[in-house]
């Protein structure tokens, strides 16, 4: 799967890691919140959006340079620099569905890190289920009115730029009527709250968002009215895979960790690794790990040939992220009273690797996915 290109690809975006990203991180964990430079020092080395065409700032760079940016930042516990919800999940919204005029005036802004991204789907009363969503956009002349408020979102305060999706036809079926518009920071009528305070991702600025009588363009409608759901269900594929990718890649690191920990660590003059049950836990681990590696990578490849792999993709965000957890509770186990202890990395891990099987559909939806297209209900 990986050519030459890849390669080099991931020893620099690795040597830019040890560079710019990982001697900070405590002190990020501390101020709970990445600085914006980080982002705009990856926009100068070409590590957002890359996939983009030149005219829009990119290099055309296929899917698996944006996986392998994904996995180096898991690997480097620092999930916390969103870059891949920006680049990934969120830009190619505006890509896809964006006028020419939206496109040009956002996507170089967004390859270069000056402006960067969120995504306003979550209520307090509608998460998963995006039918549920109540914030709506009323038609008024030459603009829209926004109302209602939105929760949990990623780089909440951060962001220059926001899709915000509304409900722009209260009559139409719940899965219907929902359109998506672009919402600038600083707009009239849309503040964000503070920094939700969370259990893990504690460097990853996450916040409530707020609009009332919030008035922007109607040439700020992203795509057509009333289409928003089918978006969403046509992006899915690569949201969910990037979250699968994420998984991935804290599985290993935390493995590689724990076999270093125990190898040292000794017990009775023993290195920990070396007693019989603890051996069975690593093997089951790394069992585990190779089987969502050689599983992640086949849905990386299809995906970046164009290939409709959407309900494996699911499968893969149901089953890689839970396997994650299951390492890091024994990988933190292993590590006895030390794995509780902040200076040790596994201890962040644990903490950031819980939200994975939650954030993009839960698990339980997941697995409701899968069951209605076996058909069992």
């Amino acid at each position: 799967m990986y050519q030459d290109e890849h390669n080099v690809f991931r020893e620099a975006f690795q040597h830019f890691i040890a560079e710019e990203i990982t001697p900070y991180l405590d002190e990020w964990e501390d101020a709970r919140m990445v600085p914006k430079s980080v982002y705009e020092k990856m926009g100068e080395n070409g590590f957002l959006c890359s996939w983009l065409p030149e005219e829009y700032g990119g290099s055309e760079a296929d899917f698996i340079f944006s996986a392998i940016m994904t996995e180096e930042l898991a690997r480097a516990g620092a999930v916390c620099v969103f870059a891949p919800l920006h680049s990934d999940i969120i830009a190619p919204y505006i890509y896809h569905l964006g006028s020419e005029s939206q496109k040009s005036r956002w996507l170089p802004r967004c390859a270069s890190g000056e402006t960067l991204l969120a995504i306003a789907v979550t209520e307090p009363n509608a998460g998963s289920d995006v039918a549920g969503l109540q914030t709506r956009a009323e038609k008024d002349g030459d603009e829209y009115v926004l109302n209602g408020s939105k929760t949990f979102i990623s780089l909440g305060q951060m962001a220059e730029l926001y899709i915000v999706v509304a409900r722009t036809d209260k009559d139409a079926p719940p899965h219907k009527g929902l359109s998506l518009f672009l919402v600038e920071a600083g707009t009239r009528g849309f503040s964000p709250g503070n920094k939700l305070n969370k259990m893990g991702l504690h460097a990853q600025d996450t916040a409530e968002l707020f609009f009332d009588d919030c008035r922007i363009p109607a040439e700020n409608l992203l795509g057509e009215p009333g289409k928003g759901f089918y978006y969403f269900m046509h992006h899915l594929q690569q949201e969910r895979l990037i979250c699968a990718l994420m998984g991935q890649g804290m599985a290993e690191a935390m493995l590689e960790m724990t076999l270093e920990y125990t190898r040292d660590r000794k017990v009775g003059g023993l290195p920990v690794q070396s007693f019989q049950a603890n051996a069975f836990t690593i093997a089951e681990m790394a069992t585990e790990i190779e089987l969502g590696r050689t599983f992640v990578d086949s849905l990386t490849l299809a995906h970046s040939k164009q290939e409709d792999v959407g309900l494996k993709v699911t499968m893969a965000k149901a089953w890689i992220p839970e396997m994650t957890n299951r390492v890091a509770y024994k990988c933190l186990q292993l590590h006895g009273g030390y794995g509780f202890m902040e200076e040790y990395p596994i201890c962040r891990f644990t903490r950031d690797a819980r939200v994975i099987p939650i954030f993009a559909g839960t698990t339980e939806v997941m697995k409701h996915i899968i069951s209605k297209s076996m058909g069992l209900y």
